[in-house]
């Protein structure tokens, strides 16, 4: 309990920190490349931080939620959504392993680098299914390791709120996203390895439909 609770402090301290960077870009992929999504769609982004994904996409689909962990982030993104008077967008905070959104809303999630921040990937993608709706979408860019991280990277909290600590391998990976209901999994995109801080990591894109 109390790793979390040091994990969620590192977290929280980075994305206040960047939620102040006018040119931070926190992701690893390019999820509304694959999207593919239409004018009459509900889109939920986790982990959405300003919403620069969240404000792409709204000139896309119907509705987008934007869920993210720090106030901070919630509130720059409320900030540009009313300058520029974006009417088809909301902002939530709350959490991606307990989305505060109703059962089969969604048509499409989307998560850019953030599931990796979880220690739990397979509660994630259990609320993941949760709030698609029958024959919903996911379109998830996130971070792998080549191997089982050693445990003085996977329980430094600094190491998970920078992206890598929190990786998990492949299969894995796979394991909680089929553990969570997703049966056929497609790779988008998967990058070439990458060393972080004396570790093999890389980035990968995967869509799934809640069948």
């Amino acid at each position: 309990m109390q790793n979390n609770f040091q994990n969620a402090s590192a977290i929280q301290t980075r994305y206040s920190q960047e939620a102040k960077e006018e040119e931070s870009n926190l992701s690893c992929g390019s999820v509304l490349s694959w999207a593919n999504l239409q004018a009459n769609e509900i889109v939920v982004d986790l982990g959405c931080g300003k919403g620069n994904e969240v404000f792409k996409a709204s000139k896309f689909s119907h509705y987008v939620y934007g869920i993210d962990f720090t106030q901070e982030m919630i509130d720059k993104a409320k900030k540009y959504q009313h300058t520029n008077n974006v009417q088809n967008v909301e902002f939530i905070n709350g959490t991606i392993d307990s989305v505060p959104l109703y059962d089969s809303i969604a048509d499409v999630v989307i998560s850019n680098c953030a599931i990796n921040h979880s220690s739990d990937k397979s509660i994630v993608y259990s609320e993941i299914y949760r709030i698609l709706k029958p024959g919903g979408r996911f379109i998830v860019s996130d971070i792998v390791s080549q191997v089982q991280l050693p445990e003085y990277i996977s329980n430094d909290p600094q190491a998970i709120a920078q992206c890598y600590g929190g990786a998990i391998t492949q299969n894995d990976y796979f394991l909680a996203i089929q553990q969570a209901g997703f049966t056929n999994i497609d790779i988008l995109h998967n990058s070439l390895p990458y060393e972080k801080k004396g570790v093999l990591i890389r980035s990968i894109t995967l869509k799934s439909v809640k069948t």
